[in-house]
């Protein structure tokens, strides 16, 4: 147990330059608190105290605004930052060193029973109001952009943006931060490629009228 909240204060120090002291990261981190108690209904969950798991859980709620089903599997080294409005399915598993943002929501798509929540890689970031949803696998390395909705599964390695989320690029060597202002834009990309193509039409067909009215001078 001791152990387990050593290394969390840890990953908050590595995941936050703004935490100063292991006193305030106590008092004010609620991923911190989050977290800690999650291990805590996981544990009831297993153990077969389902109610007095489901309490400690709506307890976390109550004190930090994340809410995370007690059968939630959660690796080592988790780091919720800020994570107001976080939201974590039953069957959902997060792997080792994920970083998630506040407003994250990793659910399912319906009624189904069974595993119907996402599966986190290790070394995942995960933007502010990005939604993960489905039974489907995020792989190791891979950054989910701010406000993207992922309902398919992703390589390794990957950077998602958008609605639907789209794979933008992959690259061979893990990359460490997840930069939310140098994210590629496809959406706004396709645009500018039809702005200027329309551009290059328009161009034609002033230049075919201008012909036009030549020849009949």
């Amino acid at each position: 147990m001791f152990r387990a909240i050593r290394e969390q204060i840890e990953t908050v120090f590595r995941g936050d330059p703004a935490a100063k002291s292991t006193l305030e990261i106590f008092l004010c981190y609620p991923g911190f608190h989050a977290i800690l108690l999650h291990r805590l209904a996981h544990k009831l969950h297993r153990g077969g105290f389902l109610l007095g798991a489901r309490v400690v859980s709506q307890f976390n709620r109550s004190l930090t605004g994340i809410e995370i089903h007690p059968g939630a599997t959660i690796g080592r080294r988790c780091f919720i930052d800020h994570g107001m409005g976080v939201v974590i399915g039953e069957t959902a598993e997060i792997g080792d060193d994920v970083l998630l943002y506040q407003g994250v929501t990793l659910g399912g798509t319906g009624k189904e029973r069974g595993k119907r929540h996402p599966t986190i890689g290790n070394n995942v970031v995960i933007g502010t109001g990005a939604k993960i949803l489905g039974n489907i696998m995020v792989g190791d390395y891979s950054k989910i952009g701010a406000g993207s909705v992922v309902i398919r599964s992703v390589p390794e390695h990957s950077t998602v943006v958008g609605v639907p989320g789209r794979v933008t690029h992959t690259v061979v060597e893990p990359v460490s931060n997840l930069e939310h202002g140098k994210l590629p834009d496809p959406e706004g990309q396709l645009i500018d490629d039809l702005t200027a193509r329309i551009e290059q039409l328009e161009a034609q067909v002033r230049m075919l009228t201008e012909e036009r009215l030549a020849e009949r001078r």
